[in-house]
């Protein structure tokens, strides 16, 4: 699992490309979200890459709140666009941002107001996909992927 900067870092284009899918229609996606012993939830989620971090704020009182903090497992995926039907997703963990200046920092140019009910998350990256088409009819796209190196037990 690494960082969004260590992501970038490792693959630029790659990261650059979903930077771009991420930003459109003001980073909205699709969150998907897992906890144990009951199936896979979807969300329509705002995310942003901020500093060093990809980051998504979510209502405390929400069912995706409790799936990022009890397991903290997700899938990612950009909305298609018929325009631009270029595709991207992550897979990898949530984290809970609990640092009051991070928080801040990361609130100060969202695209909505957040306030104290909203908890911030950092999504860690495992695996990146870049799926390109030039036109909404070609198939299947043309794939590109990332995956993290693995971390050795410390």
């Amino acid at each position: 699992m690494v960082s969004w900067s260590e992501f970038a870092a490792a693959a630029p284009a790659l990261a650059r490309a979903g930077a771009d899918l991420l930003a459109t229609g003001d980073g909205h996606v699709l969150l998907v979200s897992v906890r144990a012993a009951e199936l896979p939830r979807v969300h329509p989620v705002t995310v942003a890459v901020v500093g060093r971090g990809l980051y998504v704020f979510v209502i405390d009182a929400s069912p995706k709140r409790v799936d990022l903090d009890q397991d903290g497992r997700y899938a990612l995926h950009t909305w298609l666009d018929r325009q631009r039907p270029h595709e991207f997703s992550l897979r990898g963990r949530a984290v809970r941002v609990d640092d009051p200046a991070r928080r801040a920092e990361v609130a100060r140019g969202w695209s909505f107001t957040v306030d104290d009910d909203y908890g911030l998350y950092e999504l860690g990256i495992a695996s990146a996909l870049l799926g390109v088409r030039d036109s909404p009819d070609e198939w299947p796209p043309r794939y590109t992927s990332w995956k993290a190196p693995a971390r050795p037990n410390t």
